[in-house]
């Protein structure tokens, strides 16, 4: 609802183009083609799985009318870039949030960063209520009022409805929830952050280990790489393996549960199928990754035991 209400404040109807991610859930594709929107996929560096600032030019065309970068596993895009290319063409920056809500970008806050910041405070989000709920975020005031229209009907007073609008309406009960979880979220913030930062640290000394062992180097588990203008709340701590399978069942037998974040690219989803673009990194990454355990509660012999069993 959150990117829908975006996309309406800023007048995108059918027919336009939003360049966007394939490496990302289907909402982020699904409420550009409700719209009635053309979903413009560009593909994602593969270091960060972010989308790749370089390739959004060439999608570029006159139908074109928002980009729409997903800040993935709680890393930010690289916004100066992207902003950079949308001043060029005039062109509204949505940054999906969702899974990033918390982190920084070159000492600036995911979400305030582009046009609009969306997010999502799905449970298991960083900032997860009980239920569905989100947010969007904008400094300019034009956009904030249609904005908190749309997401009431339209409605501008009682009973007066100048737009066309959606029930957005966060529910009490998940408003309550959020405000309470904001007292420690910070807390929670800089958790994640040593959680995620231990991880990778656990495995680059596997990886040295091995390679010691070993005269030429083996194939190995790559951690996430965070740019170093950047700070991350690792919504999901998302590893590479070349056998992913194998490593799912090893931890399972072990105890250990996993997540795929995400199996399908959307260039290759059934409601948003196309062939019209090369999408190498994305394809590939998608049966590569693998989300470990993650939340601001996990303790240092549970990450050493995790890892453990990974490369057992």
């Amino acid at each position: 609802d959150a990117l829908l209400i975006a996309m309406m404040a800023l007048g995108i109807t059918a027919g336009d183009e939003i360049i966007t991610t394939p490496f990302t859930f289907i909402a982020t594709g699904e409420m550009i083609a409700l719209i009635g929107a053309k979903p413009v996929f560009v593909d994602i560096d593969p270091k960060t799985y972010n989308i790749d600032p370089q390739k959004i030019e060439a999608a570029i065309t006159p139908n074109t009318k928002a980009i729409m970068p997903v800040s993935l596993y709680g890393q930010c895009a690289d916004f100066d870039a992207i902003n950079s290319i949308a001043k060029k063409y005039s062109l509204p920056v949505i940054e999906d949030g969702a899974q990033s809500f918390g982190a920084t970008y070159k000492g600036k806050r995911s979400c305030a960063l582009t046009t609009i910041g969306c997010t999502s405070f799905f449970p298991s989000k960083p900032l997860g209520g009980y239920g569905d709920s989100g947010a969007c975020f904008t400094d300019d005031d034009n956009l904030a009022k249609l904005m908190r229209e749309i997401r009431v009907h339209g409605q501008d007073r009682r009973y007066h409805h100048p737009i066309i609008g959606i029930n957005g309406r966060m529910d009490s009960l998940q408003a309550a929830v959020l405000l309470a979880k904001l007292t420690v979220f910070d807390e929670e913030v800089k958790a994640r952050a040593r959680i995620g930062q231990y991880y990778s640290a656990l495995i680059e000394t596997k990886n040295t280990e091995i390679n010691k062992q070993n005269d030429a180097p083996t194939s190995q588990i790559v951690p996430p790489y965070i740019e170093s203008f950047n700070t991350s709340v690792y919504a999901q701590y998302t590893i590479r393996v070349q056998d992913r399978e194998a490593a799912i069942n090893k931890l399972a037998q072990a105890g250990i549960p996993t997540a795929v974040h995400y199996p399908v690219p959307l260039n290759l989803q059934p409601a948003l199928s196309t062939d019209e673009y090369d999408l190498t990194n994305s394809e590939t990454l998608s049966e590569q990754v693998l989300s470990l355990p993650m939340h601001p509660y996990l303790e240092p012999e549970q990450q050493k035991h995790i890892i453990e069993m990974l490369y057992a």
